[in-house]
């Protein structure tokens, strides 16, 4: 049985035995707060556990690194819709240590794309879409890119001024967080 298949049997078990009650609350984020954090598999579990997020608190928008890359891309999209349309009035920038998006670059997965197989035309074609250089761009300090998309988010023209914007560093280990200085 593949990963996916155990995930699948899991679920109809967890939906017939209805364990899905303790977890049920509506749209909106009972802390007001959404979360901007990486993809990270240690963040999974680690990030709501150690701010004492339970399901319903937060919105919670995960990407690799915790970066904006596009001031008009899906990840400032769905920070626009908490704060537009669910109330969202805070919001918080969490990066990690040792995060593997730091050392991401358009050359590394371009020669990623090619040896599994992907065509140069193909890459070719979305090189006409995207900057793989910004893309794929990653950093040489986390705090420096928590920073960064901080500052970005406080500038943005589409941010309401009243929505106040954190900017933090996890330890992957152990869960603290470290306050970036505004």
């Amino acid at each position: 049985m593949t990963a996916v298949e155990e995930m699948l049997a899991f679920n109809e078990k967890f939906v017939s035995e209805k364990r899905y009650l303790p977890y049920q609350t509506d749209k909106y984020p009972a802390k007001k707060i959404a979360v901007l954090t990486c993809m990270d598999t240690r963040l999974v579990t680690l990030l709501p556990a150690a701010l004492d997020i339970q399901n319903g608190d937060v919105k919670m928008i995960k990407n690799a690194g915790a970066v904006v890359t596009e001031p008009y891309g899906e990840t400032l999209r769905s920070l626009l819709v908490g704060i537009l349309e669910l109330g969202v009035e805070e919001l918080m920038v969490i990066g990690h240590t040792d995060c593997g998006a730091a050392a991401l670059s358009g050359e590394k997965m371009t020669a990623a794309l090619l040896a599994r197989g992907i065509s140069r035309d193909a890459i070719a074609s979305a090189r006409e879409c995207a900057d793989f250089d910004k893309w794929f761009r990653g950093f040489d300090s986390v705090e420096t890119s928590v920073a960064d998309t901080v500052s970005m988010l406080r500038a943005h023209p589409l941010i309401p001024k009243d929505v106040d914007v954190h900017g933090y560093v996890m330890d992957a280990v152990t869960g603290k967080l470290t306050p970036l200085s505004d």
